[in-house]
C-alpha cells in the first residue's frame, strides 16, 4: 500500500547547515518517514548518496543503523554532514565523492537518496537540484548502480518528482532485476525553483500549461536474496 503524506519535518531532527548546502525539505522529509516505516535499518550498513545536510544519514543512524556512510560532491555538503554526525556522536562518516567512490565502500543493506532531479533547460545552474533537461542525469546511474550498491536482501529508498519520470524510474530498476514499487506520496506546491522552471516545464510538456503543484514519490527498491 503507498502511504499518501503530507510532511512539515515538525517531528524530525534539526540539522545544522551551511550556506549554500541544501536545506532538508518536504522530499526530505517524505524520504525520512519511508524509511522509518520501512524498518530494517537497526545493524545496518547504510548509504546516503547525494547527503547535502546529511539529514537523511542522521535519521538512519538514529534509527540504529550499525554505520552510514554519506556521499556528496560538494565540499560545504561534506562539511556540514561531519558536524551533524559529531555534535550527535553518530556513527557517520561523511566523504566527498560520486558513484564510483560510493561503489567502492559498498555494498550496503539500505541505500538512501534524494538526488538532484528538477529538469532544466541548458546546462546545471545549481548541483543542488538542476538535473538536465529530463531531470535524470543523477538518477539514471544510481539506478543503474543500485544491483551492485545493494547487498543481497537489500532496499533502496530514492525520492523525486513525478517531472522526472516515475514510470521510468520503475521501469529502469526491473531491467536491473530490482524489485520496484512506489511507497510514498506527497503533493505539494511549486517551491522558488520550480516556479522559476515552470516555463521549461511546460514547453518540454513534462507539466500541463498552468500546474503549480508537483508530485514528490519515494520508489522503493529490493535486490532479491541469494538462492541458497
Amino acid at each position: 500500500m503507498t502511504a499518501s503524506l503530507a510532511l512539515d519535518g515538525s517531528d524530525r531532527p534539526r540539522v545544522w547547515r551551511l550556506p549554500g548546502v541544501y536545506r532538508p525539505q518536504e522530499d526530505s522529509y517524505l524520504l525520512a518517514s519511508a524509511l522509518a516505516d520501512a524498518g530494517g535499518t537497526a545493524g545496518a550498513r547504510v548509504l546516503d548518496f547525494c547527503t547535502g545536510s546529511g539529514f537523511l544519514a542522521v535519521n538512519a543512524a538514529l534509527l540504529g543503523a550499525d554505520s552510514v556512510t554519506a556521499f556528496d560532491i560538494a565540499p560545504r555538503a561534506v562539511l556540514t554532514a561531519r558536524v551533524n554526525a559529531w555534535s550527535r556522536r553518530l556513527p557517520i562518516r561523511a566523504r566527498r565523492g560520486g558513484l564510483d567512490a560510493a561503489l567502492q565502500h559498498g555494498p550496503f543493506d539500505v541505500v538512501l537518496s534524494n538526488p538532484p532531479y528538477v529538469p532544466c533547460e541548458g546546462e546545471n545552474l545549481d548541483p543542488r537540484w538542476d538535473a538536465g533537461a529530463d531531470g535524470r542525469c543523477v538518477l539514471d546511474p544510481l539506478c543503474d548502480s543500485l544491483p551492485s550498491l545493494l547487498a543481497p536482501g537489500g532496499f533502496a529508498l530514492i525520492v523525486h518528482s513525478e517531472f522526472t519520470g516515475v514510470d521510468a524510474t520503475l521501469g529502469r530498476l526491473r531491467d536491473a532485476d530490482l524489485k520496484a514499487s512506489v511507497v510514498a506520496r506527497s503533493r505539494i506546491p511549486f517551491g522558488p525553483v520550480l516556479r522559476s522552471r515552470a516555463g521549461y516545464l511546460y514547453s518540454s510538456q513534462l507539466a500541463e500549461p498552468g500546474t503549480a503543484t508537483e508530485e514528490v514519490v519515494v520508489v522503493r527498491a529490493d535486490r532479491p536474496r541469494l538462492k541458497s
